[in-house]
Parts: C-alpha cells; sequence; structure tokens
C-alpha cells in the first residue's frame, strides 16, 4: 500500500491479503493482563498524507479530541512506554497538539515510500530509547475506537497464547494495532516497500495468534466515514 493508504487504514499493516486463519486467544476482558515484568513500547503510524480525506485524518475531531490525541492517550493509559509517534506529511500541522504529552516524536521524511519507512524510523526510535524491552505494540491513528482495553486484551493473548505476534482481526483478516515481541524486532527495522508488516501478520500460525475486536473494523479513511461514524457514535 501507499503511504497515503497505509496508515489511513485499520488494517493498513496487514490488509489486501487473502484472510488469514490464525489461532485465536479469546479471553475474559482484565484490566492489567500482562506480567509486570513485561515491557513494551508502542508505536504509533501519523505519518500519511490524509489524501482521500482532504485533510489531516490526524486532527479530525473524535469524542472531544483530535484523533490523535486520542490514540496516544489510549497509549498513554496503557503500561506501555515508550510511546512514540511516527509523523511525516502533515507534521507541522500535528505536532503542535502533542506538545504537552511525553511521547517521542519520530520523523519519518521518507514517509511517500510506503508504511515501511514509518514502521522503520518507529524502530529506529524505539531502540535507541531502550534496548531492554520485551515488545512493542504498532497501532494506527484512524482507529476511533483504539482504547487502552484493547492494549490489555493484545497483551493477554499474547501471555494466554504465547505467540511472538497478536494481532487484532476483524473484516476476516489480521490488523493494526498488533503486539510484536523483540524477536521480530529486526525484521520490522529492516521492512521496505509499501507492504509494511503484512507477511508478519500472515505468518504461520505457531506464530501468529489474533483477537477479535470487530469495533476497530470501523476506520477513517474519507470524510464520508467520518460523517457515518459520527452518525452511528450518537445513536451509541
Amino acid at each position: 500500500m501507499s503511504e497515503r493508504n497505509s496508515e489511513d487504514g485499520g488494517q493498513g499493516i496487514g490488509d489486501n491479503s487473502a484472510p488469514a486463519s490464525p489461532v485465536t486467544c479469546l479471553q475474559s476482558p482484565v484490566s492489567r493482563p500482562s506480567s509486570p515484568e513485561f515491557r513494551f513500547g508502542a508505536v504509533i503510524l501519523a505519518a500519511g498524507a490524509s489524501t482521500r480525506m482532504g485533510t489531516p485524518k490526524q486532527l479530525l475531531t473524535v469524542k472531544g479530541q483530535p484523533m490523535i490525541v486520542r490514540t496516544v492517550e489510549a497509549a498513554l493509559a496503557s503500561p506501555a512506554w515508550p510511546v512514540i509517534v511516527v509523523l511525516g506529511a502533515q507534521a507541522e500541522k500535528i505536532r503542535p497538539v502533542l506538545a504537552r504529552l511525553p511521547v517521542l516524536i519520530a520523523e519519518n521524511p521518507a514517509w511517500a515510500e510506503g508504511m515501511a519507512a514509518s514502521i522503520r524510523a518507529g524502530m529506529t526510535t524505539l531502540r535507541q530509547f531502550s534496548r531492554s524491552l520485551d515488545g512493542v505494540l504498532v497501532a494506527l491513528c484512524d482507529q476511533p475506537e483504539f482504547s487502552a482495553g484493547i492494549i490489555a486484551q493484545l497483551l493477554a493473548a499474547q501471555r494466554n497464547c504465547g505467540r511472538g505476534i497478536v494481532a487484532a482481526h476483524y473484516h476476516g483478516r489480521n490488523g493494526a494495532p498488533a503486539l510484536f515481541l523483540r524477536e521480530h524486532f529486526p525484521t520490522l527495522a529492516a521492512l521496505t516497500g509499501e507492504e509494511g508488516a503484512r507477511a508478519l501478520l500472515n505468518g504461520p500460525a505457531e506464530q501468529v495468534a489474533a483477537v477479535d475486536l470487530p469495533e476497530l473494523a470501523f476506520d477513517l479513511d474519507t470524510l464520508s466515514d467520518y460523517e457515518r461514524w459520527q452518525r452511528e457514535s450518537r445513536t451509541q
């Protein structure tokens, strides 16, 4: 996928592929499922140009906040540390709204290359921050239902299944957000091209588990998506 779409869709790190058949880990909701010893960072991909939206989608108002702020605060409300935001095409417009939040900004000047460049940028910053993290959560900026609770479910699934990758599962496929253990750091840091982490997310069942999260199927790619989400969210 191109960068303008790769970070503009909820399955941006795993879509346009045949439906996956992963091991699905189901668990009861818990408030803090992972052990205190499990340390992971979060990389939020927000470098896309929002071409289909016609305006920076990262700044759309979602439940009273710019969507990028809501996404970041969800990550900050989880055990993730550090939280890294990868900016690119709209960096000068987005950076100011993040100024008061305790996040690291990774600039991706090669955002037009595709999602892989943004993942590389995020992983470079993550590894500079700490060499002792156990995992990384890769998330997008355009899923209005993304929350700390979603992250908790992915963490619980990793603990229960023991897989090196745990991904959200919706629309019959694996997608973002996804949790990767450190064994996959070198691969993430060396990704190239437009496909991002698609191959990893659709890897062998012994490596990849999935959590059914149908609420994440709604992502905001176009103005009509946003207007539809506003209508539906008012009726909930």
